[in-house]
């Protein structure tokens, strides 16, 4: 049965319909005053449901989704019941854009729960029976706090009644979508590129010079929705450690993850002096 995409993609469906449906209710029935920490633990409550079904499945891919669908239902939710100002619009269209397209992005190339991302694998091989702590911790909790961090800008101008749209945020929710198409384009140049692979590096389109802008993509768009909010009241400049933490996970996580691998690759020194790390620009 795991080898049936349409099977595969049920049973991912299903976990998160669970997951969601556990985070909201207890949202609604923890008895916390402050919406970050109630949050938080909601936040906790769901990506331990996603984590069991992907134990159940033997997959950490299970997980692969939460990043976009959870600042989605999150968002969604705030913005039931309340007034809906110029700024809350504008937060909503990017999150909600953003995280459409990178969920569909991610069933798009999604095969079946056989398939796992390498770096679980690799996780997996490396850590032996320390795997399970490094599952839930490393794969599943971590990414939860980081992603969670970054829309809590999101969740204060839905809770502050005194936020009004200005240029700077006006500017910077361009700067969302602009964010939001750079990783778009990237994602379709490579996808085009693995059905067509005549080459050990892609070396077209915004990868001609850039080892990883679909990184930058997802670097800018937080940084995005962070500074549209801080734009609106400069005190809140703290709402911008989320993307802080976001853009030091790649710098330090993802990005030296991914160039290991691609550095097994034959000419791999050449093609890393001819690019940058994340800008589309030539060296």
């Amino acid at each position: 049965m795991k080898n049936n995409r349409t099977y595969s993609f049920i049973y991912v469906t299903l976990v998160y319909i669970l997951a969601t449906a556990c985070g909201i209710l207890s949202y609604i029935y923890i008895p916390l005053n402050q919406v970050w920490l109630k949050l938080l633990v909601v936040d906790v409550i769901a990506t331990v449901v996603t984590f069991i079904f992907s134990v159940v499945a033997k997959n950490a891919s299970v997980y692969d989704p939460y990043w976009s669908v959870q600042p989605i239902v999150i968002a969604v939710c705030f913005a039931i019941g309340v007034k809906m100002t110029a700024i809350r619009i504008l937060l909503l269209i990017a999150v909600c854009v953003w995280g459409v397209r990178l969920t569909a992005n991610w069933a798009y190339t999604f095969k079946n729960l056989n398939h796992q991302d390498w770096r679980y694998t690799m996780l997996k091989e490396k850590t032996k029976k320390f795997y399970p702590v490094i599952n839930f911790l490393g794969i599943h909790m971590f990414p939860t706090i980081v992603v969670y961090a970054c829309v809590l800008p999101l969740v204060y101008a839905f809770n502050e009644v005194d936020l009004t749209l200005n240029v700077g945020t006006a500017i910077f929710f361009t700067v969302c979508i602009l964010a939001v198409t750079l990783q778009g384009s990237a994602d379709m140049q490579m996808h085009a590129f693995r059905k067509n692979r005549t080459t050990p590096f892609i070396r077209v389109g915004l990868w001609k010079y850039s080892r990883h802008p679909n990184y930058l993509g997802e670097i800018v768009m937080w940084w995005g929705v962070a500074l549209m909010v801080l734009c609106a009241d400069v005190h809140l400049w703290y709402l911008c450690g989320g993307a802080l933490l976001n853009t030091i996970m790649f710098l330090v996580v993802s990005i030296p993850m991914a160039d290991k691998r691609q550095s097994k690759k034959q000419g791999f020194s050449e093609y890393k002096s001819q690019t940058r790390m994340l800008l589309p620009i030539k060296k």
